[in-house]
């Protein structure tokens, strides 16, 4: 838009007049300063965006740093009590009292054993979870029978336990195409999570059943159950450990390592693994294992 006055007479005849026009700046301005503007306006989304991505950055720091923090403490706390049961048996048995007590020997010995190879577990776990991770762990995979390694946890678990543990099979497919000793591994994991997370009566359904590209494997229990605001975490490295408020409720021990190992193997696998659970109801985890490969 331009201001246009009057005309100005140069000559008293009119044969010469000068006019004076404004025009609106904001057009040669945007003409001349519009791509400063536009360079000025990129800059500041680049600077907003990496203000925005070190933020994101050092909150994930934070939560990675209070994860291995939670971590160290669960680790130290699950070790701490093997450890103290078999120092206090040693000492128990070296200090003679038991000499002549021989049934109460026994047992102090079982003790030390049980939870050395406790702890001889917990080392094991860490140790093949970090090969899987970087792929340096093969799977002997076989026709492996699944009632014998059923059968070998129910008995374990009853026999360990010390709630009251009701275990229902049924048993569709005899087979599933997998190494025999991190399977029973992932069943055992599972049976252990069932247990430790349910009240003093447990019921614990183990199923089989076969398609024409997967052997099935479910795990129910009649435990505490999983919240939604959970369920997509529990498969996360020290996820328990994370959760240390919910470990003191329900009374667990552990560092959260138990569940990674049983996804990671079902990955070595080429498999899958779903949970679906309600919370104060039940936990069902279902394992899917190829057949085998032709």
């Amino acid at each position: 838009m331009a201001i246009k006055p009057k005309y100005f007479p140069i000559r008293s005849d009119y044969t010469q007049v000068v006019q004076l026009i404004i025009t609106n700046p904001n057009k040669t301005f945007l003409e001349r300063m519009g791509l400063m503007i536009a360079g000025t306006f990129i800059i500041m989304l680049l600077v907003i965006v990496c203000i925005s991505y070190q933020v994101r950055f050092i909150s994930r720091f934070e939560k990675i740093f209070q994860i291995r923090e939670d971590f160290s403490y669960a680790m130290i706390h699950d070790m701490k009590t093997p450890l103290t049961s078999i120092i206090m048996a040693l000492k128990f048995l070296r200090s003679g009292k038991l000499d002549n007590r021989q049934e109460m020997k026994d047992k102090y010995f079982d003790i030390a054993e049980n939870e050395a190879d406790h702890l001889l577990t917990l080392t094991n776990k860490v140790l093949t979870i970090s090969k899987l991770e970087n792929h340096k762990l093969e799977m002997n995979r076989t026709e492996v029978e699944l009632t014998p390694i059923i059968d070998k946890l129910t008995e374990k678990f009853k026999a360990k336990s010390q709630k009251t543990v009701n275990f229902i099979t049924e048993i569709k497919a005899e087979t599933a195409y997998a190494d025999a000793e991190y399977l029973e591994e992932v069943l055992s994991n599972l049976i252990d999570n069932s247990i430790k997370y349910s009240d003093e009566s447990v019921e614990i359904k183990i199923s089989t059943a076969q398609d024409d590209r997967y052997t099935m494997m479910k795990i129910r229990d009649n435990g505490f159950g999983i919240s939604e605001k959970d369920i997509h975490l529990i498969f996360q490295k020290f996820e328990r450990a994370s959760a240390v408020k919910r470990n003191r409720r329900n009374g667990a021990s552990g560092f959260g390592l138990g569940l990674n190992f049983v996804d990671q193997v079902v990955e070595a696998h080429h498999g899958k693994i779903f949970v679906s659970s309600i919370e104060g109801e039940f936990t069902e985890f279902t394992i899917y294992l190829p057949l085998i490969e032709s």
